[in-house]
């Protein structure tokens, strides 16, 4: 049996302590200071009230003040806070870490540096510990189409564990691999970081498509929808996932899996992002639609917003092409300048990732 302590009680965080409970671990859910409603419910009737379902046997739940003693003789420590709380677990959790220990990222995002570069959350994380500490733990992270409330469900899901360090990926796997979490390892930490920041906006971008539809009216009478178009972005995601994947060292293959290819198609389905997209393709400024989910992080805006500072010093230094990302832009220009949701499909597939014969690119 091995101590799993879970940093952060939303739905993500606390849905990987079912797996984890399931195989006999000891399982320690430790709310941050925003969870202390969710932790009260989880003591009180052993029930999380936004995954709505009771705990699985062996969870104990923890409050923020409690991290210390959470995080002591921990085998595996998952940080499950979202993408603005990176900064605030490496304070409050790094100085606890102990020699020996697995720090696993749940959390997904990049992040500008004032250097205009982008850094993975993972390295964000492991940089802010004190170095003694960085150096005696290892890091690891999930990317992949996983809902929470599936994952929770006990549905069949399937993930990446991704690791620069090959040999404890196969202990993470025997943690956590039961006959409904289904689990491939990879080394690819670039590239599954990469696609799990960028699935969220992408997503919102293809969730715009039934606000636009709605705004036009539905279906016609001969029932068109608008499948094309979503198609369309579907595909520029993934297209400009995977530029961005091969300029910063990642491999094409992570594209076209589970942390691209499936968790976009996954979080496209429904969530935060996809309502965000269908206020904004109904016609709502930005300005407007936020104010329709109040209290919400959107992590499909805080991704753009967080990762364009970087994307346009990388293209002013001729380290990003100008013409690569241009659905990206187009998501830039709504979110933070109010810019109605129209796309210029012309500018599409314009820069093939890999290298596309010149027959097989677009005429300028």
């Amino acid at each position: 049996m091995a101590v799993i302590t879970v940093v952060g009680a939303g739905v993500m965080g606390t849905a990987l302590t079912y797996p984890a409970a399931d195989n006999g671990h000891e399982v320690r859910l430790v709310g941050t200071h925003l969870d202390e409603e969710i932790i009260r419910r989880c003591r009180a009737e052993r029930f999380h009230p936004r995954l709505k379902r009771t705990l699985a046997n062996g969870v104990q739940p923890y409050d923020y003040t409690q991290i210390p003693q959470a995080v002591q003789g921990a085998d595996v420590v998952v940080l499950g806070v979202n993408s603005r709380g990176v900064h605030w677990a490496a304070e409050a959790v790094g100085p606890h870490l102990q020699p020996g220990q697995i720090v696993l990222m749940v959390t997904k995002g990049l992040e500008s540096s004032t250097a205009g570069t982008l850094h993975l959350l993972p390295d964000v994380f492991a940089d802010r510990l004190p170095p003694v500490i960085r150096e005696q733990v290892d890091f690891a992270a999930i990317g992949g189409p996983s809902i929470a409330g599936e994952l929770a469900g006990r549905r069949d899901t399937s993930v990446i564990f991704v690791s620069r360090n090959e040999t404890i990926l196969p202990r993470l796997r025997a943690l956590f691999e039961t006959p409904y979490y289904h689990i491939w390892t990879s080394t690819d930490m670039v590239g599954v970081e990469v696609c799990v920041a960028l699935k969220n906006p992408y997503a919102l971008a293809v969730g715009l498509v039934t606000g636009m539809l709605e705004k036009q009216g539905g279906t016609d009478p001969a029932g068109a929808a608008m499948h094309n178009v979503a198609a369309a972005l579907f595909a520029q995601s993934l297209a400009e996932m995977a530029y961005l994947v091969r300029v910063m060292g990642g491999g094409p293959e992570t594209v076209y899996s589970l942390p691209g290819a499936g968790d976009l198609y996954v979080t496209t389905q429904g969530g935060r992002n996809s309502r965000m997209g269908r206020l904004l393709g109904l016609g709502l400024p930005y300005s407007e639609a936020v104010e329709e989910m109040p209290g919400e992080t959107v992590e499909g805006v805080d991704a753009v917003v967080a990762i364009m500072p970087a994307v346009q010093q990388m293209e002013a230094a001729g380290k990003l092409d100008a013409k690569a990302l241009p659905l990206l832009h187009a998501l830039h220009e709504i979110v933070t300048r109010n810019q109605a949701a129209t796309f210029d499909f012309n500018r599409f597939f314009e820069k093939l990732p890999f290298g596309a014969p010149e027959s097989s690119t677009r005429d300028e």
